[in-house]
C-alpha cells in the first residue's frame, strides 16, 4: 500500500497545514532578522562603532541556531514517540509568543543591559521553537504525500521560506513608509525607530491564530499509525538515532550546509552590504532601506517559484542528482560576488547588477531548499524520522546559519568593503555540501511504509 493521504487528513489539508505553519514561523523569523540590521543595532546594542553594535545584533541573531537543535532534540523526541500533531501545535505557540514579547521589550535606553538580555532569552526561545517546527512540517507533508510526488508536497514547507520573508519585510516596508518622515520616506523614519518596528512582531498573534486553526484539523498519518501498531516506536527515540543512525545524521548536516549559508548570506549580508554607504567606514552599496528591500523581494520572488520548480524536478530525476547539480552552481557562484556587488557608482548600472545578484542567488535557493523537505526525512525511518531530520536541519543551522552573517561582516570589514571572501567563504561551504552528497545514496525510492524503524528486539 502507498502512503497518501487519508481521508481525515484530505491533501488540501496537509498541504495548507504545512504551508501556513512554516510561513507564520519563518515571518517570524524573519521579522526578527529584519530587524536585527535596521533596529537592534541602534535599540539594544548602541555604541560608537557601527560595526561593532551590528556584530552584537547579529551575535544575538545567531544565538537562535545554537538554541534549534536542543529544540530539535525535545520535539523530535515528542514527535516520535506521540505524534506529529501536538508537537507541530507547540512548536506554533511558541514561536508566536516569544514574537510578540520582542515587540513589548523596553529598550537599551530604558533599562540598560536587561534590554539586550531579555532578547536573548527571547530569541532563544524563537529557535528553539523553530527547531521543532520544520521537520514536523515536512513529515506532515512527506507522510500524506502520494506515491512518486513526496519531493513535491515536500516542497509545500519549504514554500513558507519565501512567503514569511515577503509578508515580514512587506510589512516593515509599508509601516515605516507610512509613518512621518523628516526625510527621505526610502530611510528609516524616527517613528519607525521609535515604535512603528514593534508592529511586526505584535502582528503575529494574528497569524498564529491563523495557523492553530488549520493544525489544530490534522490527525496522525497512516504512516506513523502503522508504526505504533507495529510495535516500533522507540521509548527514547533520540538515543536510537544517534546509536543507529549517526552517518545518515552527519550526512544530513552537511547537505544542508550550503543552503543555509546562501540563505543568510542572500538576506541578512546583502541587507548589511546594500544599505551601507559608499563613504562609509566599510563601504557598501549605498542603496535606501526601502530600495533595497524591494530588491530583495523581487529576488525572494523567484526564490519561491523555483522552490516550486524543485519539487517535480527531484521527483523525476532523484534528489542527489539535481542538488549536486545546483550546489556545484552554487559554488561557482561564491566566486563571483566581486562582479556583482559594487559601490554605487552609477545607480542604474549598479542596481541592474545588484538586482540580476539577487535573482540568481535566490533562484539557486529555492532549487537547493525545495528538495531538502523530503530528502532529509527520506533519511530516516518512521520510528525516528522526527528526531533524525529536525537534527541534521538545525545542527546545520549552527554550521551555517548561526555564524553566517557573524563571518560575512568580519570578512567584509577586513577586506575593507570588498564582499570577495565572502563569497569564497560561501563556495567553501559549497564544496563540504557537495562532498557529503557524494557519500549520500539516492533517496528517491525510499518505502515510508516498509521501513517503519528498528523493532524493539533490534534495540536490546
Amino acid at each position: 500500500m502507498s502512503t497518501t493521504a487519508t481521508p481525515a487528513n484530505p491533501r488540501s489539508r496537509v498541504i495548507t497545514a504545512s504551508l501556513v505553519g512554516t510561513t507564520i514561523e519563518f515571518y517570524d523569523f524573519y521579522a526578527y532578522a529584519t530587524a536585527a540590521v535596521l533596529v537592534f543595532p541602534i535599540l539594544f546594542f548602541p555604541s560608537d562603532n557601527e560595526t561593532a553594535s551590528l556584530l552584537a545584533s547579529f551575535a544575538v541573531f545567531g544565538a537562535a541556531m545554537v538554541a534549534r537543535p536542543i529544540g530539535a532534540m525535545v520535539f523530535g523526541h515528542f514527535g516520535d514517540k506521540y505524534g506529529r500533531k501536538a508537537t507541530l501545535v507547540a512548536s506554533l505557540l511558541t514561536m508566536g509568543i516569544a514574537t510578540v514579547v520582542i515587540g513589548l521589550l523596553p529598550t537599551f535606553q530604558q533599562i540598560g543591559w536587561v534590554a539586550p538580555f531579555l532578547l536573548l532569552i527571547l530569541r532563544l526561545a524563537q529557535g528553539f521553537a523553530l527547531g521543532g517546527e520544520w521537520s514536523g512540517a515536512a513529515l506532515v507533508a512527506t507522510e500524506n504525500a502520494p506515491k512518486g510526488k513526496r519531493a513535491w508536497y515536500g516542497s509545500f514547507p519549504q514554500l513558507g521560506a519565501p512567503i514569511g520573508f515577503i509578508i515580514a519585510n512587506f510589512i516593515f516596508l509599508a509601516i515605516n513608509w507610512l509613518l512621518p518622515h523628516a526625510e527621505d520616506p526610502a530611510l528609516k523614519s524616527e517613528a519607525f525607530l521609535a515604535w512603528g518596528w514593534r508592529i511586526p512582531f505584535l502582528f503575529s498573534a494574528v497569524m498564529v491564530i491563523i495557523g492553530l486553526w488549520v493544525r489544530l484539523k490534522l490527525v496522525e498519518s497512516d504512516t506513523f499509525k502503522k508504526a505504533g501498531e507495529s510495535g516500533t516506536i522507540r521509548k527514547m527515540p533520540l538515543v536510537t538515532v544517534f546509536r543507529h543512525y549517526w552517518k545518515q545524521l552527519i550526512l544530513g548536516t552537511f547537505i544542508m550546509l550550503a543552503t543555509y549559508v546562501l540563505f543568510y548570506l542572500m538576506t541578512n549580508f546583502t541587507l548589511t552590504y546594500g544599505t551601507a554607504q559608499a563613504d562609509a567606514a566599510v563601504p557598501g552599496s549605498g542603496f535606501g532601506y526601502t530600495d533595497f528591500v524591494l530588491m530583495q523581494i523581487i529576488g525572494v520572488v523567484f526564490f519561491g517559484i523555483f522552490t516550486l520548480l524543485s519539487g517535480p524536478i527531484a521527483d523525476a530525476i532523484g534528489r542527489r542528482k539535481l542538488l549536486l547539480w545546483v550546489t556545484g552552481a552554487i559554488i561557482v557562484f561564491g566566486l563571483t560576488f566581486n562582479l556583482f556587488l559594487l559601490p554605487q557608482v552609477d545607480p542604474k548600472f549598479t542596481g541592474a547588477l545588484t538586482q540580476a545578484f539577487l535573482i540568481l542567488g535566490f533562484m539557486l535557493m529555492g532549487t537547493t531548499f525545495g528538495p531538502m523537505g523530503a530528502m532529509l526525512p527520506e533519511l530516516f525511518p518512521t520510528n525516528v524520522r522526527y528526531s533524525g531530520s529536525a537534527i541534521s536541519y538545525n545542527v546545520s543551522s549552527i554550521l551555517g546559519a548561526a555564524v553566517a552573517p557573524f563571518i560575512a561582516v568580519a570578512l567584509w570589514a577586513a577586506t575593507g568593503g570588498s564582499p570577495w571572501l565572502v563569497g569564497v567563504y560561501l563556495s567553501a561551504m559549497g564544496v563540504l555540501t557537495f562532498i557529503a552528497l557524494i557519500f549520500t545514496p539516492e533517496t528517491k525510492d525510499h518505502d515510508y511504509e516498509s521501513d517503519l524503524g528498528l523493532a524493539q528486539s533490534a534495540e536490546l
